[in-house]
Parts: structure tokens; C-alpha cells; sequence
């Protein structure tokens, strides 16, 4: 299987190797309202909550929509990683947020009292974990009764035509994030979990015109990221081949979602 769901180590210890994986989606991506903002707009949030990001990285969600939030949240951004946590509380510092602290955190054994936020939100981040069921299990207990877990994760249909293109890894033709935890095992985990669900889909496509951008986001993560140079050849043919198949631009589908669920008061 693609391994951007191994060695999380490697590739989380900073935000580099994400950052070429998040070009793709900021420059090339087609929608009403940027990604960022609509999950904004889907969080049942009110001034003054304390709310959990879970798997933070380096807080871009939260530097690009704080004017958009209600007042004075009560910010925890936890990770693994210790260095995202430090860039994440860096970004936000400065934000008009009521507070913020980091901390380093294992999904599957938070270190918080039960009850303790109004909201946690797990942005793309429950296919890292060995069991993701655990850690909604964990993130339920630290909700307040009556609070809300939102989770950002993507279907097995998400940016096919790119991933179609990494066989040449011997990869599977799909996002292997949605493989490990899509849009199925989202809601069947939070509904087992909280006894409900609600999935909203961002509405959006891409259309990609420097194919150099895709090479580097699926070289940034195993199995591309150790390839020969045999397979990297091959890569780059099976590149530059949906390129010219599509007159210089490749046009992408995206599954991309929200789920969100309360606790029961």
C-alpha cells in the first residue's frame, strides 16, 4: 500500500514535505469558497468554547480563518509532533484567540480530564492512526456532554486521475488516505461512537497546469519519496502522458468532507 500513512515521523517532524502535498490543493483548486473557510462555516462554534485540534500540524486551519471564528475560543492545538506543535503555537500566538497552548498528544491516549472542550476537530489526520475507532473513543471522552467532534477526511474517489498516475510505485490506483479512512469507516465509527452523524461535501475540482507540482507532491511520501530512478523516469512519462491527454492541464475529481456529531447532553 502507498505509505502516506506510515513513518509519520519523517514526515511530520516539520512542514515541509506537507507543504508540497497542500500546493496541489491551494493553487490549483476550483471552488466558490476556499477550503479553509468552509470548515469554518460548518463548526458549531460560540464565543468562548475550548476546542481541540487534534493532529493541529502546523495550525494553517486556524492563521487562515481566525477573523472568521466566533470570539475568544480557547485554543489546544495537539500533535505527535513535537516540532508541529511548536510551529502551530508560533502561527497562532498572534491570533485573536482567547488562548492558546500546545501540547503533544497520542489520539489514543489524550492527556486531558473527560469533559474538557466544547469542540475537537480532527482535520485529516484518524487514517495515520493504528485504530482510528480508539481515538474517536478518546476525543468522545474529553467532549463536554452536548459538545461536538467535526473530522475532515476524503472518499476513495478523491483525486484519482493523480493517483492513478503512482502504479509505477506499484501503488494502488486510489487516495490511501480514503483507503485506510474514508468517507464509510468515518461514518460508521462516529455514528457507532455517538449514535449520530452528519457528512457535508465540499463542493470543488482541480485543474492542474504545472505538472513539476504533481510529481513533487507524489514523491514527497513513500513509496515515490524512495523511488529509483528507473520508476521516477517512469513517473514522469505517466505524467507528462495525462498532460498531454489533456492539452496541458490535468483536470481532477475531489471527494473531500466534513463529518460532524454531538454528544449526547
Amino acid at each position: 500500500m502507498s505509505a502516506i500513512t506510515e513513518g509519520n515521523a519523517g514526515q511530520y517532524g516539520d512542514s515541509r514535505k506537507l507543504a508540497a502535498r497542500a500546493r496541489l490543493h491551494t493553487e490549483y483548486t476550483i471552488a466558490e469558497t476556499g477550503w479553509f473557510p468552509w470548515v469554518a462555516a460548518q463548526l458549531p462554534l460560540k464565543p468562548a468554547d475550548r476546542v481541540l485540534d487534534l493532529g493541529c500540524g502546523p495550525a494553517w486551519f486556524w492563521a487562515a480563518t481566525a477573523g472568521l471564528l466566533p470570539e475568544n475560543l480557547h485554543l489546544t492545538l495537539a500533535d505527535l509532533s513535537p516540532g508541529m506543535v511548536d510551529e502551530a503555537v508560533a502561527r497562532c500566538g498572534a491570533q485573536p484567540f482567547g488562548s492558546v497552548r500546545g501540547c503533544r498528544a497520542d489520539a489514543a491516549a489524550l492527556p486531558f480530564e473527560d469533559g474538557a472542550f466544547d469542540l475537537v476537530i480532527a482535520m485529516h489526520m484518524l487514517y495515520h492512526l493504528p485504530d482510528p475507532a480508539a481515538g474517536i473513543a478518546e476525543m468522545a471522552r474529553v467532549l463536554e456532554p452536548g459538545g461536538f467532534l467535526a473530522v475532515t477526511t476524503n472518499g476513495i474517489g478523491n483525486m484519482r486521475e493523480i493517483y492513478r498516475l503512482t502504479t509505477v510505485f506499484g501503488s494502488a490506483p486510489a487516495d490511501p488516505a480514503a483507503a485506510a479512512f474514508g468517507y464509510d469507516a468515518a461514518e460508521q465509527m462516529m455514528r457507532t461512537q455517538f449514535g449520530n452523524v452528519a457528512m457535508s461535501q465540499y463542493p470543488a475540482s482541480m485543474r492542474i497546469t504545472e505538472p513539476e507540482d504533481v510529481f513533487l507532491a507524489l514523491t514527497s511520501y513513500p513509496p515515490g519519496e524512495g523511488a529509483g530512478e528507473p520508476q521516477l523516469s517512469g513517473f514522469r512519462r505517466a505524467i507528462a502522458d495525462a498532460f498531454r491527454q489533456g492539452s496541458g492541464a490535468l483536470d481532477v475529481s475531489k471527494e473531500t468532507g466534513l463529518f460532524l456529531s454531538r454528544k449526547t447532553a
